[in-house]
This record gives C-alpha cells, structure tokens and sequence, in this order.
C-alpha cells in the first residue's frame, strides 16, 4: 500500500514538473531573447529566403519589386501582413521563385507557407478590429431601387444601363427553385429600344457610378457626394414627386401617405398634425432604417403643417416633405453608427441595412425592421431563416442585377469593336452579335443561384442558355437573325465542354480581344483577376508595343512566338509567368469567341500550359480540369469577391481568417452558391462594424 502512494506520490510530482516546465516555458524564451516564432523564423523561414529569394530581393543591393526580403527580421515581418499575405500566395502558387531559378522543394514550400501563415494568424489575432466599412451614398442603382421600395412604385425611377440585361415576362421566381426552360430578356447597353419602360416621366438620373478597379460600384472610396451631386439630389428628389406620372397609379403608397385624412380631419388642426405625424413616422422609420425620436420627426412634422396652414394642399405638402426625405444625407448615406475603437457586432438595424443592401440593393423591408426593432434579427437562427427568406424573394433579382456583370467586368464588351472588314458577320445595323453574348453568363449565373448548384457549374456547367443567333454562332460562325428588343434564350444541353461557362463565353473572347486578333495578356489578366482574384500589377508605362503581324520579320510566327520576343524584359517576367500561360490556354478562340485551330499564316494554335506548375493542359477543356482540381481556391476567390460586394470595400488581411471558414463550410455543402452566401452573411466580417467615435460624430 506504501508503494503503492508512493508511486501514485512520485507521478504527481512528475505531472507537475512537466507542467511547471511548459508554463515556463514561454518565460524561458523570453528570458533568453527568443520566441517559438522567432525560432520558427529562424530555422524554416529565413534559410528559404536565404537560398531562393535574396538574389533578387535584397542581396547585393539588388532589389527587384520593391521587396527587400534581405532586411526583414522576425519582428519587421511578423508586422508586415500585406507581405506574410503575399509571400504566402506566390509560394501557393508557385509563382516564386521564377521559372528559370531553382524550384522549391515541395515539402520545404508547404514547410514554409505553413510557417508562413502560423506568422500571420498571430499577427491578425493582434489586430484589434476589422478595416472601418467607409461613409458611402447609395450608388445610383441602390437609389433607384430605395425610392421604388420607399414609395412602393409600379414604375422605375429612371432608365438603368448598368442593368446589363433586362427580364421580360417575369421569369425570375427563386422561389420555386427552378428556372424556366425558356426565358425572355433585353439588353440596354446594346439595344436602343431597350429605353422603352414604365418610368416616371421627367426624372433624370445622376451620371453612372463606375466600377472600382478590381471591385464594384458600392465601394465606400469611390462614392463621395459633392456639393455639385448634393445639388443634383435635390433636383431629382423634386422631379420625382413632380412627375406628371406620380400618383395613384404608379404609387402604391399613394393611399396611407398622400391621401388627405377622411372625413372632418381638415378642419381639425390637432388631427391633420396627427396624421401628418403618423404617416411621416412610418416614412422615416423605413427611409432612414432605424428608430425615428422626436428630435428626427419634428421638424417633418412642422414642415408639412406649416405648408398647409399657408394654403398648400395636404397632398402637395406630404409631397414636398417626401422630396426632402429622398434628398436627406440620412437616406441617401450608408454607414454604421459610432462605436467602439475595436470590432464590436452591428446593432440589429445596421444588420438589416446591410443585409439589404447586400441582397436586394435596397432598403431593409418591414419585417427586417420589425425584427430589428424586437433586437431578434441578430439570432443566428432567425438570422438564417431570414437569409432563406431573402433568397426566394424576387428582389434578388437585384443582386444578379449588379453583381455578377460587375464580377465578369462584362462593361468592357459595350466598347468591344472587332473589325467590320475581318468580321462582317458579328455586325447588323447599329446590332452587334455581343449583345447576345453576354446573356450567356448572366443567365447562367442566375440559374446556379436560382436552383442552388455548384459554383463549380460556373466554370463547366452540363447546360446553357441560348438564343438561336447564339446557338447558331457557336456551331457555324454565321450570325442568323437578329432580335433587337426581346431576346428569346432557351436552355439547352451543353454537349461540347470547349463551350460554356463564364470562361469560354464568346463575350469574355470578344471583350479581351483587339478589333483584329486574340490578346492572350488581356485574357490572362482577366482570368487573374475574376476567377482566381489575384490582378496582376499594371505593366511598366514604357513597354514597348506588340511587334505588327504584318511586320516581314514576324509575320510567320505565332502569337506566342511573338509576346516571347516581347517579353524580355526582367521587370516584365514575374507578371508574365503568371498571366500568360492563363491567356494562351484559351488561343483556340479568336477575336470574337469563334473556335480555331489554326491562325490566319496557317500555323497551329498552341494552348497547352500549366497552372500553378502543377496542372498541365493541352486545351482549354483540360483547362478548365485544371482550374476544377484547384476547385477551393476558386471559391475561395468567389467568396472574396462576394464578400467585398457584400462589405462595399476591399477583403483585408483580418478578414482572411473567415474566408477561409466560409470555403470551408461551403466545400462540405458541395460548393452550393447559396450555402457560400449565407456562410458570408454569417461571418464575423459581415456583423462586426468598426467605427471609432473618434472619426467623428456623424
């Protein structure tokens, strides 16, 4: 029995001597100047940057993209999380180190970045709070849809040629899950006749907002309101309740908050105040999103008796009150309310805008409101049920309205002009071929959305939807007839993988090409930054030209032989090793989406490359296997991207960490689209807010 304690004594002692050791054991390095991350910089990090980085980055003075890696040390990098963020995505990507120097050992790199982001993840989790979502006004499409909402229009406010395509027929019901087998659209961009719409007659728009570069038009940078804008707000805040247009049957609300009280009311100042009150605190409350104290609603309230009182009828003054509403900073901005100097969750307000917003590009609704003011929108259940609600509400149709055109940058095929001579066919009258184009990917966007399907289908999808000039494009190069108002799309089995996809739609081919041939930088640079979310850098501004094809001395090579003689350049290589091989896997179709093998000197099109060093191809067909093999860092850079929309500013490296979580909750669902936006909705970058009292009280 004595043995027995003393061996249960003497293991008692042992734990505790292990324990005591590893308390200490951080007090131990600190005490002799070193840190387990200071050991892992030392021993994994700095030996890799020693053998296969210095030479161009910092050794000798030699310093090449501005990176001196040479002078970090373990604390300057652990600071640096733009840098730990980079050095972790060119070892990801096996961008560095370049081609022509010796490679990493694979089990060295995936050392190493895991080192990498060992060192990040600290450096994050001592960050105190996420990047400020900046002060922003509505964009113009956001404020359409808020006074349409507001005032429960029939009509639209004004013609939208952001709103890349246009719905007939009402084919949109995410609701049932499905999308129809036929679907009827419009293009406004390209189609003149496609002004003709239910309107408010009179009321002009303020000039478009445009697309941040690499981003969207809601970004908070980008959507300032100057003196001369706020001015143009007024003027169209009384143009829309001017309208010869406006009045009960263009306007839903024209009953509960432009009809004068019933009855004896008018004579009754104490009642007419009443109503004016009533009607003016439900305007409020839904036009500024949040609880309306009497300090908001007074001086409404006084406006529109005074307006009476000095003759004006109860109409024309509810009228006048409703302009200054659509005109008031309190409407037309978007922000959270001051907070605290760290990350602190939204208010269930703020939730409700920014949900919204995110969603519906519009104001929050009532029963969003009737949540928040019950404090139940921040549940995480309720929270979720909302976000199925707002999923299977038309109003999502706003969301495909902006997003995804925006996403694909499908802007750029309004400009795209491919030769009249070379192309004849892509041409009819003021019509061109591209505006059935770039139907494709919408609509191909819409139904994954719609019917909940992998993201992955946006890359090679088993269907499409085309209409006949499309369909007839695509197999014989001719351009069959033309619609220029109503453009019928039927869906149809996706037979041939080298077709479909946001990848190889015909308007991404056209858009990044020139007016006479493909531009393989252009397509790479594209398929950088939209799929994979990694633009590259602007080139050098004194790169010389592409050597003319015609040129007697080039005019036998391919394109590829042609960018290899262009691209000497030392400051030009890094860039080019990335986008190029991304560029030349779709060569086999030519200016305006058209399948080739050959080009126009008769020499074979090459598209064979590999991506990431990894995955070679020889098509784009195994190309788009390889991008599918890579198929979580594609949602990883879809989230990214619909995460910055749903935010209105630039994914920073705090909010890295729930991307991550985001990915990984919605590869365990099967990749589904509305399982990666409720997964967004969810994350902490999307309910926190941070908006220091100190930047003023706004």
């Amino acid at each position: 029995m004595y043995c027995l304690d003393a061996f249960i004594a003497w293991q008692a002692s042992i734990r505790l001597t292990v324990l005591s050791f590893l308390i200490a054991l951080p007090c131990l390095y600190s005490t002799l100047g070193l840190s387990a991350e200071a050991d892992r910089f030392e021993t994994t990090i700095l030996p890799v940057l020693k053998s296969h980085c210095f030479k161009c980055h910092g050794e000798k003075e030699i310093v090449e993209g501005e990176v001196n890696l040479a002078s970090l040390n373990r604390e300057t990098l652990g600071k640096n999380v733009d840098l730990l963020q980079s050095l972790i995505e060119v070892l990801d990507l096996e961008e560095m180190p370049p081609e022509d120097e010796t490679a990493l050992d694979s089990t060295v790199r995936l050392k190493t970045i895991s080192e990498l982001k060992a060192l990040l993840q600290e450096a994050v989790s001592q960050q105190e709070s996420y990047h400020e979502t900046p002060i922003r006004r509505m964009n113009r499409f956001q404020y359409n849809n808020a006074v349409v909402d507001l005032l429960e229009l029939k009509v639209e406010l004004f013609a939208l040629p952001e709103r890349m395509m246009r719905e007939h027929g009402n084919y949109f019901d995410p609701a049932s899950g499905q999308m129809p087998a036929t679907v009827k659209v419009g293009s406004r961009p390209l189609g003149k006749s496609q002004l003709i719409q239910p309107r408010l007659e009179g009321v002009d728009p303020y000039p478009q907002d445009l697309r941040a570069e690499h981003g969207f038009d809601n970004r908070g940078d980008h959507l300032s309101l100057s003196p001369l804008l706020m001015e143009s707000f007024l003027k169209l805040s009384r143009s829309i309740v001017d309208s010869s247009d406006f009045g009960p049957k263009s306007c839903r609300a024209w009953g509960w908050l432009f009809e004068p009280p019933i009855g004896d009311a008018l004579a009754d100042d104490g009642k007419v105040e009443l109503a004016v009150r009533d009607r003016l605190r439900v305007l409020l409350a839904r036009a500024f999103r949040q609880p309306i104290t009497d300090d908001v609603l007074n001086p409404y309230t006084n406006y529109v008796t005074a307006r009476i009182d000095a003759g004006d009828s109860f109409t024309d003054a509810m009228k006048m009150s409703v302009s200054a509403v659509l005109a008031s900073p309190r409407f037309l901005y978007l922000y959270d309310r001051d907070g605290k100097d760290q990350a602190e969750p939204l208010n269930d307000f703020e939730l409700a805008s920014r949900l919204s917003f995110f969603l519906w590009g519009s104001i929050p609704d009532q029963e969003l409101l009737d949540l928040a003011t019950t404090l139940r929108l921040g549940d995480a259940t309720v929270l979720t049920q909302q976000i199925t609600r707002m999923l299977n509400d038309k109003r999502l149709k706003r969301f495909c309205d902006s997003f995804p055109a925006q996403w694909l940058q499908l802007e750029s095929i309004i400009s795209a002009r491919p030769d009249e001579d070379q192309f004849p066919k892509f041409y009819r009258g003021q019509y061109r071929a591209s505006m059935h184009m770039m139907m494709e990917p919408l609509l191909l966007f819409e139904t994954v959305l719609v019917e909940d399907r992998s993201i992955l289908e946006l890359i090679d999808p088993m269907f499409s939807y085309r209409s006949d000039l499309l369909e007839t494009w695509l197999e014989t190069g001719e351009a069959g007839s033309f619609q220029s108002t109503v453009l019928t799309f039927d869906r149809v089995e996706n037979t041939d993988r080298r077709q479909g996809g946001v990848i190889t739609n015909p308007a991404v081919m056209t858009m990044t090409s020139g007016p006479e041939r493909s531009k393989p930088i252009t397509r790479g640079a594209w398929i950088a930054t939209v799929i994979f979310n990694s633009p590259p850098k602007p080139p050098p501004a004194d790169v010389p030209p592409l050597p003319d094809a015609n040129d007697t001395d080039t005019e036998k090579l391919t394109l590829r032989e042609r960018l290899d003689l262009h691209r000497q350049r030392a400051d030009c290589k890094g860039c080019h090793e990335k986008i190029d091989p991304l560029g030349f896997a779709l060569e086999n179709y030519g200016p305006t989406g058209m399948w080739r093998d050959k080009y126009d000197n008769g020499r074979d099109v090459d598209s064979s490359g590999i991506l990431f060093r990894e995955h070679k191809f020889t098509n784009p067909v195994e190309f788009k296997d390889a991008i599918l093999a890579e198929k979580d860092r594609f949602a990883w850079a879809l989230a990214k991207h619909i995460l910055s929309f749903a935010l209105g500013r630039e994914v920073s490296v705090k909010d890295l960490p729930a991307l991550d979580e985001i990915v990984h909750q919605t590869a365990a669902d099967n990749y589904r689209m509305r399982t990666l936006i409720r997964q967004i909705v969810l994350s902490e970058p999307f309910r926190q807010k941070v908006n220091p009292i100190s930047a003023g009280t706004r």
